[in-house]
């Protein structure tokens, strides 16, 4: 049986798909499969995923890029299944990493990891550690988990008809993590670099929080707006008045970002690289 599928929703990322590949094809020790599902890209895109035998190449228009994972979602075949975006990479070794922590944690429904953040060249910029999952930070705070590093457990997660919502563009992953919790998903955390996380002025939330027209501005709005949603439905709500809700999701915020830290502090010397 296939060991992983990793879904990667592309649209104009010829530039950068190709490190996206082949950090999947070097892994080793696994058996995987790579679902790019395409938009409609213009560009080299379909060139170059074909140059890797490993890739399966789909092309139609979606409803956004939550809709294009879902498609590779409804199609993936592995025991655990990712989505790795177009401008993001694996570290080498992750996937026997995910492996060998998934069999000795027979319970986990959701495995996340650390990474990089890299920039527009792929160089390094920090490091991303974590520490054993938190509800309460992940429901009031935000989401402090990459789905660039997180593994599901297709039988319960997916198979179980667990798909993205589609009316999410920017903050899919976090109501994502929050309905698994919802519905009793056990989330166990792998202190190991599993990804690299690209940072660049290309990126959807990146270019939403530079803009300064009223076109950025309205986008970055929404953008928020999703995250109060999430707030709203999987955190703390003490008062009816919209107004006192915002005061208090504004202290519950920090006072969790706080919480936050501390345990990046704590847990950060336990994350390492892949061994290889």
């Amino acid at each position: 049986m296939i060991d992983f599928t990793i879904v990667t929703a592309s649209y104009n990322y010829g530039h950068h798909i190709g490190e996206c590949l082949d950090s999947v094809v070097s892994q080793e020790g696994v058996e995987v499969e790579h679902l790019v599902m395409d938009a409609g890209s213009t560009d080299d895109t379909r060139e170059v995923v074909e140059r890797y035998p490993h890739a399966t190449f789909f092309q139609e228009a979606d409803k956004g890029m939550s809709d294009g994972i879902n498609k590779g979602f409804r199609r993936a075949q592995g025991r655990w299944v990712m989505w790795l975006n177009a401008d993001d990479r694996l570290r080498p070794g992750a996937l026997a990493e995910v492996k060998r922590f998934a069999e000795a944690n027979s319970d986990a429904d959701v495995i996340f990891g650390g990474w990089n953040f890299v920039d527009g060249d792929g160089a390094f910029i920090r490091r991303m550690t974590l520490f054993p999952f938190s509800p309460r930070i992940l429901a009031n705070h935000g989401c402090y988990i990459a789905s660039t590093s997180t593994f599901y457990r297709r039988e319960t997660t997916i198979g179980e008809g667990q798909l993205l919502n589609i009316n999410f563009a920017c903050v899919m992953d976090g109501e994502y993590f929050c309905r698994l919790m919802r519905a009793g998903k056990r989330f166990r955390y792998l202190p190991v670099v599993l990804a690299d996380f690209r940072l660049h002025d290309e990126s959807i939330s990146q270019r939403n929080l530079r803009s300064e027209d009223i076109e950025g501005i309205l986008a970055r709005q929404k953008q928020l707006a999703e995250s109060t949603t999430i707030r709203r439905i999987y955190g703390w709500v003490l008062f009816k008045d919209e107004m006192l809700n915002s005061v208090v999701e504004g202290i519950l915020y920090h006072v969790f970002r706080v919480q936050k830290g501390l345990l990046r502090w704590l847990h950060c010397r336990s994350c390492r690289e892949p061994k290889v």
